[in-house]
Order: C-alpha cells, then sequence, then structure tokens
C-alpha cells in the first residue's frame, strides 16, 4: 500500500551533500509507488517558536504564527512517514530543521495529538564533512522515543566537504534504498 511521506530538508543548499541524500531518497521512494512531499526549509519563511503554548492541534494551521508552517502542517498531520534531512552542523540538525521541528509541537496542543504516535514512521538523511554524528543520532533517537515513532532508520553521508563530494558514495545507494524499502 503506498505510503504519504513527508521530507523536511534542513539543507541551506538545494544541491548539497544532504539534498543529494533527498534526492536518492525520494527517487527509491516513488519507484516503490509512495507518494512525497519535500519541503526546503532554506527556501520557506519559518520563525522560531514562541513558546506560547497558544497552539490548537485541530486548527488547519495549529500555530498563532502565520508563516510557512502552514503548508507543512497539513502534510504532516497526514503523512505516514516522517523524513528528516540535515546537514551536520556543530554535531547536530541545521538550524532550519530545528526551528520546524520545534514549531511542529503545535500539532500536539490543546485539541488533539496529531503528532505523537498515530502509526507514524520516520528516517534520517545527514551529510557532513566530518563522521561525528552521534549527537545528532541520539537526538533522533529521543526525538522518536517522545513521538512514539518507528525509526525506519538512517543514513549517515561523512567526508562530504564540499557540495557535490557525495555524488557516486554508497550513501547515496543506502539512501535510494531506504526509501525503495518504505511500502
Amino acid at each position: 500500500m503506498s505510503k504519504k511521506i513527508v521530507i523536511l530538508n534542513g539543507s541551506p543548499r538545494k544541491t548539497g551533500n544532504a539534498s543529494a541524500l533527498v534526492k536518492a531518497f525520494t527517487e527509491g521512494a516513488e519507484s516503490a509507488g509512495n507518494t512525497v512531499t519535500s519541503f526546503f526549509l532554506a527556501g520557506m519563511d519559518i520563525h522560531g517558536c514562541k513558546g506560547c503554548f497558544g497552539g490548537h492541534s485541530s486548527r488547519d494551521c495549529p500555530c498563532v504564527q502565520k508563516d510557512d508552517m502552514a503548508q507543512i502542517y497539513p502534510a504532516v498531520k497526514t503523512s505516514d512517514v516522517v523524513v528528516l534531512a540535515s546537514p551536520l552542523y556543530y554535531w547536530t540538525m541545521s538550524g532550519q530543521l530545528a526551528t520546524a521541528l520545534d514549531r511542529l509541537f503545535a500539532l500536539e496542543e490543546a485539541d488533539g495529538n496529531f503528532l505523537r504516535g498515530n502509526g507514524k514512521s520516520s528516517a534520517l538523511l545527514m551529510a557532513a564533512e566530518g563522521h561525528g554524528f552521534d549527537d545528532a543520532v541520539l537526538y533522533y533517537d529521543h526525538l522518536l522515543e517522545h513521538l512514539r515513532w518507528k525509526n525506519l532508520g538512517h543514513v549517515l553521508a561523512g567526508g562530504n566537504m564540499n557540495p557535490g563530494d557525495i555524488k557516486g558514495k554508497t550513501e547515496i545507494e543506502q539512501a535510494y534504498a531506504l526509501g525503495k524499502s518504505i511500502q
């Protein structure tokens, strides 16, 4: 059965190494008959969470702020799989991805929880110059534990200094295979 997959791409570069992982994953997922909606967060107007606890999860736009998260909320609400993609910045995910994740909290507030549980799954795609992914993976594991989402796996591509360095590396094939495995 076809799955609805949402990708939150936290790369600042549309043609960067993390975006190359997103592209390969998408090709694999679509070849398996899934529907993929990808959000390039760096190109969106998304403000930081205000911590106001004013969200109402059942609204079309559950957050009090009116910005481009309004496009992401309904997609995440109805998704089966949420993929987090990011370069590794200071041993964690990019600010673009962290900001969007913080704002997803509105889907847990007030009138019902449309984020936690609900049979959702997730995967993590990351690229970096180095290989120190431990802290990012620890955060990801804790996030999935909190959300009660199934971990479908991750692709961690180290040794990629410049955009395009990932081309021809095995992690591209791994991202494709991970996407294709979702059924």
